[in-house]
């Protein structure tokens, strides 16, 4: 499976009978599924299936829906009842003539009365229907195809840097097999300078060494992180991860805190800082991963 976007957009435009149909989606990043519609009236009946089958195919994002149509040239005339029309108005300006009303007010006095527009009600037939659904399932494949494009990109983006933190925390490695040496040295040479280095009670000061030196041990940190950071690889391989790849990120980010807080060394804290940059980056991609 290959990781997709909450961005894309698709569109499908086709011709049934006597007018053009045409559906567009639009997609944004979202914590959840936000589905907005606007449907022409004819297909408003279907706006619950509609619905259904974003929700089926798109899961998550903020979604915006457009179907509307566009009627041929034949089709827009014959709008008004023309025969009815003129019967209303010929009784009215009679009307208007023998009260003595002015009878210049008549045109949308006519407009409001009954069945002076045609098609009223418009009934949607199964064939429309079902043809419309094909088109909505059209319009879903592109977009679905717009996303996965984008979800490749960011994948190859994320990969890179959590490879980046990865060799970064190599670095570290080789930098904290010095780290307890200095450390061991720099308390031995403090004390010899205060107290004598004749003074200082080796078994004691050993005993003491490996207290403080497991305060600042960052082996299992810099084991979990490994392990946090090939676990991600492993998932971003997955379908819909986006949630859970934002978990194993703040597992991340927990242990790279962790080892910063602990290490006590100027080096390592840089190369801290470099991986929570990295960190961050990935943070705001994954916000636009389904």
């Amino acid at each position: 499976m290959a990781l997709k976007s909450m961005t894309g957009f698709g569109r499908s435009v086709e011709a049934f009978k006597d007018k053009k149909i045409i559906i567009e989606i639009k997609s944004l990043n979202s914590k959840g599924l936000d589905l907005f519609c606007r449907i022409s009236p004819a297909y408003r009946e279907k706006e619950i299936e509609i619905r259904n089958i974003l929700s089926k195919k798109l899961e998550r994002g903020k979604v915006e829906l457009a179907i509307y149509t566009e009627e041929s040239t034949d089709s827009k005339q014959g709008l008004v009842n023309r025969d009815l029309f003129m019967a209303y108005h010929q009784e009215l300006k009679m009307l208007s003539h023998e009260i003595s009303e002015s009878s210049n007010t008549l045109l949308p006095l006519i407009l409001k009365m009954p069945d002076i527009l045609k098609n009223d009600k418009i009934v949607l037939e199964e064939e429309e229907w079902n043809f419309l659904e094909q088109l909505l399932h059209k319009a879903i494949q592109e977009i679905d195809g717009f996303r996965l494009t984008e979800g490749k990109t960011l994948e190859n983006e994320i990969e890179e840097r959590i490879n980046l933190i990865l060799e970064l925390l190599t670095q570290i490695e080789s930098l904290d097999a010095e780290r307890t040496t200095n450390i061991k040295n720099r308390i031995k040479n403090n004390l010899s300078e205060i107290i004598g280095a004749e003074k200082i009670d080796e078994n004691r000061f050993e005993q003491e060494l490996i207290y403080y030196i497991e305060k600042l041990d960052i082996t299992e940190e810099k084991t979990r992180l490994k392990t946090h950071c090939n676990f991600f690889l492993e998932n971003i391989k997955e379908a819909s991860t986006g949630r859970k790849l934002a978990f194993i990120s703040q597992e991340i980010g927990r242990e790279i805190n962790t080892i910063g807080s602990k290490a006590n060394n100027a080096p390592i804290q840089k190369i801290v800082v470099l991986m929570k940059d990295e960190l961050e980056k990935i943070k705001e991609q994954l916000n636009n991963i389904l």
